[in-house]
C-alpha cells in the first residue's frame, strides 16, 4: 500500500513515535532514513521489526482507530472458549469508539480491571478508558491521561494478541495485524476475521 496515502496517520510526528515506541538501536537504524511515519514503519516492516512497527502504529494512530485495531486483533485471536468478561472487555471498547461516550469508556476499564489486565482485550479496554479526559473517578477533579497511554494499552494488546495460544503463530499475525493497520489508517475498518484453529 502507498506509505502516502496513510491519512490517518498525518498528525503524527515522527520522532514523537520513535521516541514513544521505544525503538531500539536496530529499528532505529532501520528507520533512520524515514521522514515520514508511514515511511517509518514501511522501513520498519520490511526490515523484519515487525513488533516494532506495530507499536508505531499503536502510537501513531489517532487514539479512536488505534482502539479500534486492538480490539480486531483481539477478536482475530481470540480462543473459542474465551471468558465471557474478556469478550464483555472488548466490546466495551469498540462501544467507546463507536459512541465516544463517558459511560462506555468507564464501563471498559471497570471490566479490565475485572479482567486483571491478562488478556488483549482488557489491554484494548484499558485504551479506551486512557483515551478519554480523565482517569480519576467520576466524583473527583479532572485528571487528564499522559498522550502516549493509549498508544502503551494499544501496543500491548497488539503483542498479547500475536502470541496467544500459538506464539509459533507470531510473525504471521503480525503482518496479518499490521495489515489492518494499514487499512485502518487509509480511513477503512481494518476488519480482521476470526482466526481459524489449527
Amino acid at each position: 500500500m502507498d506509505a502516502a496515502a496513510m491519512d490517518k496517520l498525518g498528525g503524527a510526528d515522527r520522532d514523537e513515535v520513535v521516541a514513544r515506541a521505544t525503538l531500539g538501536p536496530e529499528a532505529r537504524a532501520a528507520g533512520a532514513d524515514a521522514a515520514t511515519v508511514p515511511g517509518l514503519i514501511a522501513a520498519l516492516a520490511g526490515g523484519g521489526f515487525l513488533v516494532e512497527a506495530a507499536r508505531c502504529f499503536a502510537h501513531a494512530l489517532p487514539k479512536r482507530e488505534a482502539v479500534w485495531w486492538a480490539a480486531m486483533c483481539a477478536l482475530n485471536t481470540a480462543p473459542a472458549n474465551l471468558p465471557e468478561l474478556d469478550r464483555a472487555a472488548r466490546e466495551a471498547a469498540e462501544t467507546w469508539v463507536r459512541t465516544q461516550t463517558e459511560e462506555a469508556r468507564r464501563q471498559a476499564m471497570a471490566l479490565a480491571e475485572q479482567v486483571g489486565f491478562q488478556s488483549p482485550e482488557a489491554w484494548t479496554a484499558v485504551g479506551a478508558f486512557w483515551s478519554g479526559p480523565s482517569i480519576a473517578p467520576e466524583s473527583m477533579p479532572a485528571n487528564p491521561p499522559a498522550p502516549h497511554l493509549t498508544g502503551v494499552a494499544v501496543a500491548g494488546a497488539v503483542i498479547l494478541a500475536s502470541v496467544r495460544g500459538d506464539p509459533s503463530r507470531r510473525l504471521v499475525r503480525l503482518e496479518r495485524f499490521l495489515n489492518s493497520a494499514r487499512e485502518i489508517a487509509q480511513g477503512g475498518g481494518g476488519r480482521l476475521a476470526q482466526e481459524a484453529a489449527s
